[in-house]
């Protein structure tokens, strides 16, 4: 049989009351005291029991992080930067993958709340009347990252998506493009979509330049090549092209190249997110470089400060980025 907290009171010869005041550090201990809960830890083995303290205190110290795809690089980068602050403020994550499927996204939710997580973290295309329900129904702390609620109920961490867009575009049309693709996610999404649309529109409408948008079904490099492959021969060829993450970028290099379009000296590539494949692809690719990292790691902290009702200044963080030039353009 495993140890219990009485076999250790029993041990060092304290009440529970006492073992559980060390393991928790709820109130001071004398040290000699302490020694001797650590020591009778030690000698018996003892483990405590997360989810029967998690009972007691109504905290499991455990965080539920819902992500559309761990493996996309943007994704994994954001998550570390997560990991990193709850293992600083001693919290376990719970990481799943809603695969962009709104119904999985509610069922996770209910997932959380079924482990009896502290709270969530969520990254996803849309918040919906739906989602934002099962977010009541749940009565969790929900902090977005990398999404957005246009109305503003639930607090979230982004970069300014719409004047990042018309930075990217002024930028090309400074370099003396005139046919500018937007390779944008689909419209509906809440950052890659409907505000960096905008921002490239703005831009392109003070330049009296066209617009010509090209929707993914993803920010997968394989729909990204795909798509500009077939539309290439039924679209004005451009001689510019901003895509909406790295992959996309990558797919708009090859696609050029593929057509045999020199990039950059006839078609100028500008990407989002400046993950490691914006130096992996020749030639390197110009990016809106997103504070990634930080982005999952004040999140994080966000999170810790309402679980703990601590007070907070800001509610929805907008985080500073910064176009990294490369060879691209």
């Amino acid at each position: 049989m495993s140890a219990t907290i009485y076999d250790v009171a029993r041990e060092a010869g304290v009440s529970m009351a006492t073992v559980s005041r060390v393991l928790n550090g709820t109130a001071v201990v004398k040290d000699e005291t302490k020694k001797k809960v650590l020591d009778a830890i030690q000698t018996l083995g003892y483990r405590p029991n997360a989810v029967a303290r998690g009972l007691a205190s109504k905290k499991t110290k455990t965080i539920g992080i819902i992500v559309p795809d761990v493996s996309a690089p943007f994704v994994a980068e954001m998550v570390r930067g997560m990991e990193d602050i709850a293992t600083m403020y001693n919290y376990q994550i719970i990481l799943s993958n809603s695969d962009a499927q709104a119904d999985r996204e509610i069922d996770l939710i209910g997932t959380m709340w079924e482990k009896q997580v502290d709270g969530v973290l969520f990254m996803g295309s849309q918040v919906t009347e739906e989602l934002l329900q099962a977010f009541e129904q749940a009565q969790l702390p929900v902090v977005l990252c990398s999404t957005i609620d246009p109305e503003g109920r639930i607090p979230s961490v982004n970069i300014d998506n719409r004047q990042a867009a018309f930075d990217a575009t002024r930028f090309l049309i400074e370099k003396g493009c005139k046919r500018i693709l937007f390779l944008s996610g689909s419209s509906d999404h809440a950052v890659v979509g409907t505000p960096r649309q905008e921002g490239y529109q703005k831009a392109l409408k003070q330049a009296g330049l066209p617009p010509q948008i090209l929707e993914c079904p993803s920010l997968r490099y394989e729909d990204g090549l795909k798509m500009l492959r077939e539309s290439f021969h039924q679209i004005v060829v451009p001689d510019g092209v901003i895509a909406v993450s790295d992959e996309l970028g990558v797919a708009a290099i090859h696609a050029c190249l593929d057509a045999k379009l020199q990039v950059p000296d006839q078609v100028k590539v500008i990407s989002f997110d400046n993950t490691r494949l914006a130096v992996m692809v020749r030639p390197e690719l110009t990016t809106i470089s997103q504070p990634i990292y930080d982005m999952g790691a004040v999140a994080m902290r966000f999170m810790t400060k309402l679980i703990h009702h601590e007070n907070v200044e800001e509610y929805s963080f907008r985080l500073p980025y910064e176009i990294t030039v490369r060879k691209s353009t």
